[in-house]
């Protein structure tokens, strides 16, 4: 059952690729002077913030959070927070599914960070795994031997994938045993909706924009959709389940979520960009996309291979 539900919750994740992209250029039409950098602020405070409201109900009387679970949720919302906000200015600069796949490069950084802290150096097999993302990223970007350089959405999705590192390891961290996910995602959404408001003002070109920004229908019914589907419905079940799952086996199953996104986008594109009224072609399986995907899939797998089970204490709901 958890991993069914860890498998339901990258299906979810995989929808807020698209979803962003066309809330994007949605935004981006009706406020010509607005910055990536704000309409990401802004999608971050009010995808938030109204997913908070939808969990308020579930944290009254006893199930309020308590002080361990309000410093877990503040430190998830931290690094969870800034790798959105950074993956979603990323999506103005890539495709939905460039930045999908890029972003399971946090599997690699997490065992490249127990070398550091074990102060080992890295085995074969990490070395030849971060090659391997590498160079995936390197075909997926469209990388030419004569143009040796990342894109600015490909280098911020590699800087999100780094901060979900450390959500990831804050998720699992023993101090926090016994947690609820509930609370502790109430506090997580709360506290990324609180953190961008003044990131908000300050990017906003102006403060009027702060309310046009969602002024259409469209873009309420996208921030509705991230709010439930792709906060609510996948952050639950990451924050629920997934120290109820081995961590290598939690590991293998988030390597799917790519692989859903990649799906939705030969379909929903077209089907979002007639709703807000734009031109969002769906993507096509390219040569491209098959093997820099497959490669950094393949990285992923190998980095779970034979790696010894670690079951992180669960608490309840």
């Amino acid at each position: 059952m958890p991993a069914l539900l860890l498998i339901l919750a990258c299906a979810l994740w995989g929808v807020s690729f698209p979803l962003v992209k066309a809330l994007h250029l949605e935004q981006t039409a009706r406020i010509p002077a607005a910055t990536s950098l704000f309409l990401a602020s802004w999608m971050q405070t009010a995808r938030f913030g109204l997913g908070a409201l939808m969990l308020l109900p579930f944290v009254f009387g006893k199930s309020r959070p308590t002080a361990n679970e309000i410093r877990q949720g503040l430190v998830i919302a931290l690094w969870g927070g800034l790798g959105m906000w950074v993956q979603a200015d990323a999506l103005a600069h890539t495709e939905a599914s460039t930045s999908a796949f890029l972003t399971q490069a946090y599997c690699i950084f997490l065992p490249l960070w127990a070398c550091l802290r074990t102060r080992r150096g890295p085995g074969v097999k990490i070395l030849l795994a971060t090659a391997m993302v590498l160079a995936g990223g390197g075909i997926l970007s469209g990388i030419r031997p004569d143009h040796l350089r990342l894109g600015r959405g490909e280098w911020e999705t590699l800087l999100a994938a780094f901060l979900f590192t450390f959500q990831i390891l804050s998720l699992e961290n023993p101090r926090y045993q016994g947690n609820r996910g509930i609370p502790v995602s109430f506090v997580m959404f709360l506290g990324i909706a609180l953190l961008f408001v003044p990131v908000t003002l300050i990017t906003a070109p102006d403060v009027e924009n702060c309310l046009t920004a969602g002024a259409s229908a469209a873009s309420l019914l996208l921030i509705a959709g991230l709010a439930l589907f792709c906060s609510v419905g996948a952050y639950v079940l990451m924050n629920v389940w997934q120290p109820r799952v081995p961590a290598t086996e939690a590991g293998l199953i988030y390597t799917i979520e790519p692989v859903f996104t990649a799906l939705y986008v030969l379909v929903l594109p077209q089907w979002l960009g007639t709703l807000i009224g734009a031109d969002y072609p769906n993507e096509t399986l390219t040569t491209r996309l098959i093997t820099g995907g497959a490669l950094i899939l393949a990285a992923n797998l190998l980095m779970q291979w034979k790696t010894p089970p670690h079951l992180p204490p669960a608490g309840p709901v």
